[in-house]
């Protein structure tokens, strides 16, 4: 006997990675509910203190694959060189989309903007359907089923589909409701982000200089503005939290330098502890993780975000052949499909940002020569640099047909 399901896959978050997987499953043959507790709000007038996102080139041909990119493609300020340098030594490592042969090596997006985009997208696909603002309030598994109960709008619901996707942020209600245990360290860092206004036009470069106490990336976006997102010890990151504009600018320009000459103003400043939480298990019985849900990264390199981007790109391929060939898409198959494609990916994100901040949070001396000496050499040997940019591109190893810029 065939059991009724009231959709074929539910995703708990409809924020930036839940709803960039239901666009990729829009006009497709599966019925897609997405549960999101606050409403997408792309009404809201730009300001000068919008947040933004960092794309890599690999995210780009996702979106553009899933027809999300013609939408936000005005939006997106092309990033074309990085210049990465270690405050106060010699080591340096620079990267241009000319020599990668591709029109930009990432984009800045305002939130606003790509919400807004994603919105489009979902409302031209009917087999999508927005449960918001709901929330999830419990969940069951069976052999057959996922049955999840729902708070919406006061009213409790109950709903079943062949799968649920954690798609809710690093504070995951699916993950702790599974009781999922997780890998878990505090860098004892927080960042600071603001948006800033440079005294040279940026030039579409993007730069990361690493300091004593964490990375600074200053990346150009629109309107001649930059982001940025500095991060240091917490008790640093706190103390120029309450610092006047002009003593912060002055602070910022120590630890930055003049490469965009005097920085003339900042907008409205954020902070936010950093650590690293990795899910030890990405799927359960009709379960998978996708996003922060699974991985929240240090912002070291701008990765978080695109990782998620490929967990979606990899998921869909696999729902979609399944659904295809008749299989089950909430299948035990499809599950260890999914973690073993995905659990290289992970690792290496993870390894490569980690990595980062502790080789270059470290003042013992021989660390910091053999560092800039590594810098220096990884900058003069093209063919291996060409790898490392093509790994932080995202669009190294095997690639799901969204990331080969082909349609599902």
């Amino acid at each position: 006997m065939s059991i009724h399901h009231d959709y074929d896959v539910l995703i708990a978050g409809g924020g930036m990675v839940g709803a960039s997987l239901a666009c990729a499953l829009g006009g497709q043959a599966l019925r897609v509910g997405v549960i999101e507790a606050v409403p997408f709000n792309s009404a809201g007038q730009p300001s000068y203190d919008e947040r933004t996102i960092a794309l890599a080139y690999g995210t780009r041909r996702i979106f553009s694959a899933m027809g999300v990119w013609s939408h936000l493609r005005q939006d997106a300020n092309p990033i074309e060189k990085i210049h990465v340098s270690d405050r106060g030594h010699f080591g340096a490592l620079r990267m241009d989309c000319a020599k990668e042969h591709v029109e930009a090596l990432g984009y800045v997006v305002a939130g606003r903007a790509l919400g807004g985009a994603l919105m489009q997208t979902l409302e031209g696909h009917a087999n999508i359907t927005l449960l918001c603002p709901a929330r999830l309030e419990g969940l069951e598994t069976t052999a057959e089923s996922v049955h999840v109960t729902l708070d919406q709008g006061g009213e409790r619901r109950h709903l079943t589909a062949r799968l649920l996707i954690g798609a809710d942020g690093g504070n995951s209600a699916v993950r702790n409701m599974l009781a999922i245990p997780v890998r878990q360290w505090n860098y004892g860092q927080s960042a600071v982000i603001a948006n800033i206004t440079p005294g040279r036009p940026h030039g579409n470069v993007a730069y990361e200089r690493f300091t004593e106490g964490g990375p600074l990336a200053v990346l150009p976006m629109t309107e001649g503005r930059c982001a940025m997102v500095w991060t240091g010890r917490t008790e640093d990151a706190e103390a120029n939290m309450v610092l006047d504009d002009s003593r912060f600018l002055a602070a910022l320009q120590e630890h930055f330098g003049y490469r965009l000459g005097r920085f003339v103003k900042v907008g409205r400043r954020s902070i936010y502890p950093l650590q690293l939480i990795r899910a030890r298990e990405h799927t359960r019985q009709r379960i998978a993780l996708i996003g922060n849900a699974a991985h929240t990264l240090h912002p070291v390199a701008g990765q978080g975000f695109n990782l998620g981007l490929r967990d979606v790109a990899a998921l869909a391929d696999l729902l979609l052949a399944a659904a295809g060939q008749g299989r089950d898409p909430g299948g035990p198959q499809v599950l260890r499909q999914y973690s073993q494609w995905r659990r290289r990916d992970h690792l290496r994100a993870i390894a490569f940002t980690d990595g980062l901040v502790r080789i270059f949070s470290n003042g013992y001396a021989p660390l910091v020569l053999a560092r800039n000496l590594g810098m220096t050499t990884l900058d003069l040997m093209p063919c291996i640099k060409h790898g490392v940019i093509a790994a932080a591109m995202g669009v190294s190893g095997r690639l799901p047909r969204l990331a080969r810029e082909t349609s599902l």
